[in-house]
Formats: structure tokens, C-alpha cells, sequence
């Protein structure tokens, strides 16, 4: 039974994907064309047939009005002896007049069923009378018999005009048909111009317009705007899968663009952040060694508010020593020496740093990141910071009892994906285009330098990685790390 219903599932899918597939078919380019030349084609076998059958009836009728004349010149030669023989009592006259009549007969009966259907019943069986009362005159007066001059002249007359009447139904019948055989010319011409119509239709909606519209499109992207183009249902499958594709292509540069700018801003602030930090570093170790030995040599004289006093300066002076050395770390351009790491180890050696952040925070650190991923690319230190930032900032925005997440996953093309989530209150829509902006900050002023997340993006790009973000006012944040591996087939071994 399994194995049944197996099949008929099997079958029914398999009708289906038939169905789908005609569909796709038959709204592309290729099948609107062979659905024209189908119709052609039908059109042309259709009118041919129509044109054949015409012909056909037009040489049918010809023939049988040929007979129809050969039945009147038989009558008006029997009727032509009829006269000789009474003009010049010719006996041979009337046995002649005798032989075309038995002509006559012959002709009578193999045009019998076409009279009736040419003049009806009534009119076909006036006429066989006609000619049998006119017959058996005939053949009375050839026996020697008595048949009446006036009345055998007055079946010939009526016999006459019968078959010329007859036959002028038939003349009339074939002019009709000759008629309808002059209407096949127009009928391939109109079925010819609906065709192009339909081509010439098919051509500037379904092909030239997209095409313009994707030239306007281009013209656009040149501009800087990479808007994509709006596809619809009416449109020709390849002519969507060329719009979707040129979308891809525009999403991809406007991204593309985007990291370009954002890599423009970050070397331009790196360069003039190097010199300000280079100059700020001596002042600030000055500073803290004179706070240092201050501390150290008047420890016995001074009191407690004069060492509250130069616990504070050292404090400051070594936040701002922080906010140096971050400036520095964002100002480095070079590439950084790069060795492959193991996902597990590079997380699990941040993740020990940060203990006491996730037991002072009251928050539950779930770690998902299996050790048979492929090694990455990468300097531990550096990547040790970027997911110190990254955690860091999902600790401090989570409230006591919540949770924050880190796992990984193996993508395509080689790529491991790592994903910090946490269940804060989410970042505000207006400021998630700003937050890898240096010296940004959502914390209180003298709680963030606002450098983390820029330093971070800076490192995730020095190692041809990517950086992303995505969060909902009230449902937490969710960024993604994306790093090349070095070797996606080889897992790196445990330590």
C-alpha cells in the first residue's frame, strides 16, 4: 500500500511539475512563438482545406451545368426532328428525334437526384413528366400511331423551358461558388496581417518595452540610483528573469557601493584619527605616570579626598588611554598576518573572557558553534575583539534575565557565518544605518567611546568578511559575522 501510494503521490507530482512546466512555457518568448506559428500553421491548413473544398465544389458544378446544357441541346435536337418530320413528313427525322430522345432519358436519370436537390422535388418531378409524356408521343408516332401535332409542340415547348430554366438555376449556383472562391484571397490576407499583428505586438510589448525600460534602468545606476525595476505577472518569463537578474545586479552595486563609501569614510577617519592618537598618546602616558608617582611618593600626605582626586585622574587618563589605543586599532589599513582558526576556539577563548560581564549582567549566554566547521581566516586577536565588541554590546543592552546567543553555521561558497542575537529592547529603525559610524553611540555620555562597532566592521572587512545587522524596536538585535574559511572541506581539529 506504501509503495501505491507512493507512486500516485509520485505521479501526481510529476503531473503537476508537467503543468507548471507548460505554464512557464507557454508565457515565454519561445512558446508565444510557437504558439503563433501553431496558429499559422492551423490558419493556413484550415483556409487550404476551405480553398480545396471550394475548388472542388466550383469544377463539380461546371461539370454537372456541362450536362445540364447537353440535356437542353438534346431537347432542342429531338425538338428540331420534331419539326422536320412534320415540316416534311420525314420518317427518318423522327427515328433520329427517337435516338436523342433515349439520349435524354439517360441524362434525366443521372441528374435526377441533383435536380431535386437544385429545384426541389416538386420541379424535378414536373420535368421527368414532361419528358415521358413527351417520349411516349414521340415513340406513339414513330409506331404509326395518332399523337396530336399541337399537343406534341406544347409538351416541347414546356419540356424546353423547363430544362432552361433548370439549367439557369445551376449557372446561378456556380456563379455563387466562383464568388465564395474570390473571398480565400482575402481570407489569407487578413489571417497574414492579424498574424504580424499579433508578432508586431508580441515584439514591442513583450520584448522592446522592458528592454527599454531596463535601458532607462541603466541609465539610472549610472546615476547613482539603484532602484530595481518593478516586475509584473504579465511579463514574458525570460523578460522577467532579465529584469530579476538586472535587480541582483543592482542590489549587489548598491551594496557594493555602500561598503565602498563606508571604506572611503573608515580610511579617511583612520588617517586622521592615527595622527590625533599619536599625538594624544604621549600627553595621556605623561599624565598617568605623573598621577602614578604622585599616588606613590605623597601617599603618607595626603588625604583622602587628594587621593580620591588622583584615583579619578588616573581613571580618566586611562579611559582616554582606551579610547587611544581604539583609535589607533580603527586607523590600521594594513593586512594583518592571517592563520586558519578554529570557529569553536576563536568563540570559546572570547566567550572565557567574558564570564564576569555575563555573571554581573544576570544574563544567560547561549554558545551554538560546532567544531566541525572549517577553519577561517583570521588573526585571533583581532577576531577575538570583534566578537568581544559584538558581545559585549548584546550583554549591556540585555536585561537581567535575558539571553544573548552566538552560534555558527557552515554557507556556500566556503563562507562561515557567525550570529550574536540577544533579546534587548531592539535598535531604533532611525539610527541602524548610523550604528558602524565612528565615535556613534546609543550609551549615556562617559560610557562608550563609540568605536566598538567601527572598529569591528573595519577588522570583519580587513579579512574580505562582512558585517550585518538586522533588529525590530522590542525584539532584540541580530548581527552576522560572514568570514572566508581557508580549507571548507578540512574541520579544524579540537585543542
Amino acid at each position: 500500500m506504501e509503495n501505491t501510494a507512493s507512486g500516485g503521490l509520485a505521479a501526481t507530482g510529476g503531473i503537476h511539475r508537467i503543468f507548471a512546466d507548460s505554464g512557464d512555457f507557454f508565457h515565454s518568448i519561445k512558446g508565444k512563438i510557437f504558439i503563433l506559428f501553431a496558429v499559422t500553421f492551423l490558419s493556413i491548413g484550415v483556409l487550404a482545406g476551405l480553398n480545396y473544398w471550394s475548388l472542388s465544389t466550383v469544377s463539380q458544378r461546371l461539370f454537372l451545368g456541362e450536362k445540364y446544357d447537353d440535356l437542353l441541346n438534346n431537347i432542342l435536337e429531338v425538338r428540331r426532328y420534331e419539326k422536320n418530320y412534320f415540316f416534311y413528313n420525314d420518317a427518318e427525322s423522327l427515328r433520329e428525334g427517337i435516338v436523342y430522345l433515349d439520349r435524354l432519358d439517360d441524362l434525366a436519370a443521372e441528374l435526377g437526384n441533383d435536380m431535386a436537390m437544385l429545384a426541389g422535388d416538386a420541379q424535378q418531378k414536373y420535368f421527368m413528366g414532361l419528358l415521358a409524356r413527351y417520349g411516349q408521343a414521340m415513340r406513339t408516332l414513330a409506331h404509326g400511331g395518332a399523337a396530336g401535332q399541337e399537343e406534341l409542340r406544347t409538351l416541347g415547348k414546356s419540356l424546353t423551358e423547363a430544362a432552361d430554366q433548370i439549367r439557369s438555376q445551376k449557372r446561378e449556383r456556380a456563379h455563387k461558388a466562383l464568388k465564395h472562391t474570390h473571398i480565400m484571397p482575402v481570407a489569407f490576407l487578413s489571417v497574414f496581417l492579424l498574424l504580424m499583428v499579433l508578432v508586431i505586438k508580441l515584439i514591442s510589448q513583450g520584448v522592446l518595452r522592458p528592454l527599454g525600460i531596463v535601458a532607462a534602468g541603466t541609465a539610472r545606476v549610472g546615476r547613482g540610483d539603484f532602484s530595481p525595476i518593478a516586475t509584473g505577472a504579465e511579463q514574458l518569463s525570460e523578460i522577467a528573469d532579465f529584469i530579476q537578474a538586472f535587480n541582483r545586479m543592482s542590489h549587489e552595486l548598491a551594496v557594493h557601493q555602500e561598503h565602498l563609501l563606508q571604506a572611503r569614510k573608515m580610511a579617511a577617519l583612520g588617517t586622521f584619527t592615527a595622527g590625533i592618537a599619536h599625538e594624544l598618546n604621549n600627553p595621556i602616558n605623561n599624565v598617568l605616570l605623573s598621577a602614578e608617582g604622585l599616588r606613590e611618593d605623597y601617599k603618607e600626605s595626603i588625604d583622602a579626598n587628594g587621593q580620591e582626586m588622583i584615583d579619578d585622574i588616573m581613571q580618566q587618563a586611562e579611559r582616554a588611554s582606551d579610547i587611544v589605543r581604539n583609535l589607533l586599532n580603527f586607523s590600521r589599513t594594513g593586512h594583518p598576518a592571517s592563520e586558519g582558526l578554529c570557529p569553536a576556539t576563536v568563540v570559546g577563548s572570547t566567550v572565557n573572557l567574558l564570564k564576569n560581564q555575563v555573571l554581573l549582567a544576570g544574563v544567560t549566554l547561549n554558545v551554538d558553534v560546532p567544531e566541525s566547521l572549517p577553519d577561517i581566516c583570521g588573526d585571533l586577536r583581532s577576531l577575538q575583539q570583534v566578537f568581544m565588541n559584538l558581545l559585549l554590546n548584546a550583554i549591556q543592552a540585555t536585561p537581567g534575565g535575558g539571553t544573548v546567543s552566538i552560534s555558527a553555521r557552515k554557507r556556500e561558497q566556503g563562507m562561515v557565518a557567525f550570529e550574536i542575537s540577544d533579546t534587548g529592547p531592539g535598535i531604533p529603525a532611525d539610527i541602524q544605518e548610523n550604528i558602524f559610524e565612528p565615535f556613534f553611540s546609543t550609551k549615556e555620555v562617559g560610557k562608550g567611546t563609540g568605536l566598538g562597532l567601527a572598529v569591528t566592521y573595519a577588522l570583519v572587512h580587513r579579512y574580505k568578511g562582512q558585517i550585518m545587522m538586522r533588529s525590530a524596536q522590542g525584539e532584540g538585535a541580530v548581527f552576522t559575522v560572514v568570514l572566508p574559511s581557508i580549507n571548507a572541506e578540512k574541520p579544524c581539529e579540537k585543542e
